[in-house]
């Protein structure tokens, strides 16, 4: 199976040594939007994109608090204590503040007390970005030997209540990855590719309460600073992109798309996921889904998925792990691991 360099040993590299979830207890199922819009909207969320329930914030969680519980699983899970990290990455849209760093936050309160930290907001592709740029510290340079990386999620803080489109969809949670070290290995990262499409950024997202359009009256009356779909992409983007992405992996390594054993994608939409891999002609068994239980967490739906797969043993050491990641901007992301 494939080529050489597929298998090429690396002086350094970074693998994937823990990994860990969390989701808020509070659970809405789908009748609770029935109740709240007045109508049936369960039948349509389950029959279409599988639904049945989500995790949101209580009024007193925030990012950061769903970042820490991520991070201090994925720590045991790596046998690591707090000050044994080098650096954290958190990628978020959902951020503690505008400013500070909610990186800066969650280092304290974990007491990382040798991490240098960064925020990455790549929307929901903000993850496998996060990804990329952790492994790559780890490789080009020896002070970095363990990046905690956490995507998190807590949309439902800037949802109207009254839109159907997102209300039912959007939901929170975290998800953290530990990459550590691994010298003359042929584990852990072996590609990575960014893509954007900067021409939709105005189609999708949260506009009031930056430099552009700042928090006031009229704004909050209007509710301009929640979410909102502007514009309805064009479904074909997330198939068509995942699909190219996906075979940029197979032909850097002269492979198959069957030849890869797991595909973890953003959960926006099941329907996208099927026909990513029906492109491919990989079968649907090979992805990981948790929209059923869990909704739409952004950037933490990834990881979430990569957990709860590890956690029922589905991924097993050596197996290759692509993980597609895509956002509001529109914003792309993809990594290829050994794991």
């Amino acid at each position: 199976m494939g080529s050489k360099k597929l298998f090429e040993i690396k002086r350094r590299n970074a693998v994937i040594k823990g990994i860990g979830s969390y989701a808020p207890e509070r659970v809405l199922q789908n009748k609770f939007f029935n109740d709240l819009l007045g109508e049936d909207v369960d039948t349509w969320l389950q029959e279409n994109l599988t639904i049945k329930e989500r995790r949101w914030c209580n009024e007193n969680q925030s990012t950061a608090d769903l970042c820490i519980e991520a991070a201090k699983n994925a720590l045991i899970d790596a046998n690591l204590s707090p000050d044994e990290i080098d650096l954290l990455i958190v990628a978020t849209d959902t951020p503690e503040y505008i400013s500070p760093s909610t990186a800066s936050v969650v280092q304290y309160r974990l007491g990382l007390k040798n991490a240098g930290t960064f925020d990455i907001n790549t929307a929901c592709a903000g993850f496998v970005t996060a990804l990329n740029v952790g492994s790559k510290f780890i490789i080009a340079d020896e002070k970095y030997n363990n990046v905690l990386v956490i995507g998190a999620y807590a949309m439902s803080k800037y949802l109207d209540l009254s839109d159907k489109k997102t209300v039912t969809l959007f939901a929170d949670g975290a998800g953290a990855v530990v990459l550590s070290t691994e010298e003359f290995t042929n584990r852990g990262f072996l590609y990575s590719e960014l893509i954007s499409q900067g021409e939709y950024h105005d189609w999708m997202g949260i506009y009031a309460g930056g430099t552009k359009i700042p928090v006031s009256k009229e704004v909050i009356k209007n509710k301009d600073h929640l979410l909102k779909f502007v514009k309805k992409f064009p479904k074909e983007i997330n198939p068509n992109t995942w699909t190219k992405m996906v075979k940029n992996i197979c032909a850097e390594f002269e492979i198959i798309p069957n030849d890869i054993d797991h595909f973890l994608f953003t959960q926006i939409n099941i329907n996208s996921i099927r026909e990513t891999l029906e492109n491919l002609n990989v079968p649907f068994e090979k992805t990981h889904t948790i929209m059923d239980r869990f909704a739409y967490t952004g950037s933490a739906c990834i990881p979430m998925a990569l957990d709860d797969a590890y956690k029922k043993s589905k991924i097993k050491k050596n197996q290759l792990v692509v993980f597609i990641g895509s956002g509001g901007g529109l914003a792309f992301a993809s990594a290829l691991f050994r794991f």
